[in-house]
């Protein structure tokens, strides 16, 4: 049964990781389960790996992780009588995502002979639906974005709105005791449950962004999961792990983590303002936090997210240790891309279609200018990306670069240099490339209109 809707005077989060699928002790599991939750919450996915996962609608995780994980929490929330909650199912939270997530939980709820309600939470939008949305004028632009055109939407291979907590508590109410969905805000699963059972928007959801990335909130985020205890005065967090700290200092220092601001946070429904927050070490391993607030906003917003296909990209790797060369790789690299335009205009004839990203790992393929130390590496791995129309004239200008970067030599040397392909052959064919293209909100009058939801069997209404 879903936990009961009176007034209760706590309400316990258990959250085992920072991902379904990125893996938890099960004793940490085992206990949680002895602290009383109300719920267990666990993130299914990300934007944070860029968009690929949205664009192709493929998951970031192995099913065999998500698997292992899922498992050990359905038989937990069974043991327990309470709810489990996963977000952004499939990493991207598409529909197929969802589905992929709940083939493995009934496969696994047959083999355990659990009898568990599933509520599935569609979140992915059509295009036409958003462009009379726009038209109406209440899709509007999140910096550093402009006007949104309707061609944007059209080019997406997925969108996804990015669901609050209400539809994880219309799921609930509903009878579900498994609530498997699309995209949502990391913190609106956790935060489900306690605004569900009447505790203060503040509080639930600070800690609902405390605990969104499991243990990260400790002094040893690889040892496991968190709990948080939500009351009306605000909310005291430990680790799972009986051997792993929380501090004041750990705890806030969460607020920092995919912020823009460390004080203010935006939800669909609202703002936590956190500045008046204290932080208060319990002992030496819980720390209880109070101060929080939540601002409800004028206007309800969903957050949209899309990707589409930029072309076709290859990959080639060579690493270089010829001591005069690596001195002077800015101006070898320079002369790579130089050289190869000139090779591909020959080879292949006349295109501007086409994109060289040349990285030098080993130097400054990460920071690039920003980089402060500019002493001369002993090696540099050369990796040369190249995007284009079609997979075809990716691999082709790839190819027409292997004999640069097993030989370029600069215009001074005498000699032939010789650099180390790293695989054979020396182009890999990535796929299709995708870039995000929507960073927009859409007004919206109801805070589930836009999301579909699908019940396992039918289920009365508590």
């Amino acid at each position: 049964m879903p936990p009961s809707t009176e007034a209760v005077a706590r309400v316990g989060i258990l959250t085992p990781s920072g991902m379904l699928g990125a893996g938890f002790a099960p004793e940490t599991v085992e206990r949680g389960l002895t602290l009383g939750p109300d719920v267990i919450a666990i993130d299914g996915g990300s934007t944070d790996s860029g968009p690929h996962y949205l664009g192709s609608g493929v998951a970031k995780t192995t099913a065999a992780a998500v698997s292992r994980d899922l498992r050990i929490l359905l038989k937990a929330a069974a043991t327990a009588n309470i709810p489990l909650i996963v977000g952004s199912c499939g990493t991207s939270g598409t529909d197929s995502g969802v589905d992929w997530v709940a083939g493995i939980a009934e496969q696994i709820m047959a083999e355990e002979g659990l009898d568990l309600r599933i509520a599935r939470i569609y979140s992915e939008q059509e295009a036409g639906f958003l462009k009379e949305e726009l038209d109406a004028g209440r899709i509007h632009p999140l910096a550093p974005h402009g006007p949104l055109r309707p061609e944007t939407l059209d080019s997406c291979t997925h969108i996804v709105g990015m669901m609050g907590h209400e539809p994880f508590v219309e799921a609930i109410r509903a009878g579900a005791q498994v609530v498997l969905a699309g995209r949502a805000t990391d913190t609106a699963l956790a935060a489900a449950v306690p605004l569900m059972l009447g505790m203060p928007a503040g509080p639930s959801w600070h800690a609902a962004k405390i605990v969104e990335c499991g243990g990260q909130c400790t002094t040893n985020p690889r040892a496991g999961g968190v709990f948080a205890t939500v009351d009306q005065d605000g909310f005291t967090i430990e680790p799972l792990d009986a051997d792993n700290v929380c501090t004041p200092t750990s705890v806030a220092a969460h607020m920092l983590y995919e912020t823009a601001d460390p004080y203010r946070m935006r939800e669909p429904a609202g703002t936590l303002d956190v500045s008046d927050a204290t932080y208060t070490a319990l002992d030496e391993r819980r720390v209880r936090v109070e101060g929080s607030r939540f601002e409800p906003a004028e206007q309800y917003t969903v957050k949209l997210e899309g990707a589409r296909v930029t072309g076709y990209e290859t990959v080639s790797f060579s690493a270089i240790r010829d001591p005069y060369i690596v001195s002077h790789i800015d101006r070898w690299a320079a002369l790579l891309r130089t050289v190869l335009t000139e090779r591909v205009t020959q080879t292949l004839g006349p295109a501007d279609d086409y994109t060289l990203d040349i990285r030098l790992y080993g130097h400054n393929a990460v920071l690039e200018d920003l980089d402060p130390d500019s002493s001369a590496p002993r090696e540099v791995g050369v990796m040369l990306l190249v995007n284009a129309p079609s997979q075809a004239t990716a691999t082709a200008i790839a190819k027409v670069a292997n004999p640069l970067m097993l030989h370029l030599p600069l215009p001074e040397m005498e000699y032939l240099p010789s650099f180390a392909f790293a695989t054979s052959p020396a182009e890999t064919e990535r796929g299709a490339a995708y870039e995000f293209v929507l960073n927009h909100v859409v007004d919206v009058d109801s805070a589930t209109g836009m999301f579909r939801t699908h019940h396992s069997r039918e289920v009365s209404h508590v």
